[in-house]
């Protein structure tokens, strides 16, 4: 029973996070327990289990007497988490263009394939997964494990924001073009070159942000 109780729990928690990170509900939205325990078919327990685990992962807002709403964006928070990322994979794409070995080459050449094609096919969900395997390539391969961890952290509490930052059109094909620019200074050996062109890539993320923050300050809080 308990086993099925979670199972079911797992499945909302799936939904729900998915809906939030993807931009299906708005930061601040409510999110109508009733209708998922009906569009689901399951009892409130297991909806009430992943609203509160969303809650611990900082993705829900419960308000008791209120209810439950999808948390704003805490620009002062997705700002100091750019900036780190920022600091640490510049330096990781000019230690990629000092030593990365062949097999770092031929999986950033295979990602950038598959980032291709996702965006020829226009398929967004897709094309993110490439971005994440694309800067993983370089800490993996150059062996920066701890570098990894990091990021990882980073890009976790960054998910939503770099999700709904890919929406605008063409936004895809212009990340695939400087993920293409990063690579070829890092092939080329080029270290001021590659820190260069990572920080570019990085900045106009930081950019983008700053535009969406302008005109949706109703999704951001301080």
């Amino acid at each position: 029973m308990g086993e099925r109780v979670n199972s079911k729990a797992d499945q909302v928690y799936d939904e729900l996070k998915e809906a939030i990170l993807a931009g299906a509900l708005d930061p601040g939205a409510p999110i109508d327990k009733i209708a998922l325990c009906e569009r689901l078919g399951v009892s409130r327990f297991p909806v009430s289990a992943a609203v509160s685990r969303l809650a611990f992962e900082s993705l829900v807002v419960i308000e008791p007497q209120h209810g439950s709403f999808v948390a704003r964006i805490s620009g002062a928070e997705v700002r100091e988490r750019m900036f780190i990322r920022r600091a640490l994979e510049c330096e990781i794409a000019a230690e990629a263009a000092r030593r990365l070995p062949k097999d770092g080459f031929l999986a950033l050449e295979e990602n950038l394939a598959r980032g291709r094609e996702a965006v020829d096919a226009g398929d967004r969900p897709r094309f993110y997964a490439q971005d994440v395997g694309f800067h993983q390539v370089l800490t993996t391969h150059l062996g920066l494990h701890r570098s990894s961890e990091v990021l990882d952290g980073l890009r976790t509490h960054l998910e939503r924001v770099r999700r709904m930052l890919m929406l605008p059109q063409g936004r895809i094909r212009e990340t695939l073009a400087e993920h293409s620019e990063i690579v070829a200074a890092i092939k080329a050996g080029d270290v001021g070159r590659a820190r260069a062109a990572m920080d570019r890539h990085l900045a106009v993320t930081a950019e983008n942000f700053e535009s969406f923050a302008r005109e949706r300050p109703e999704l951001i809080s301080a």
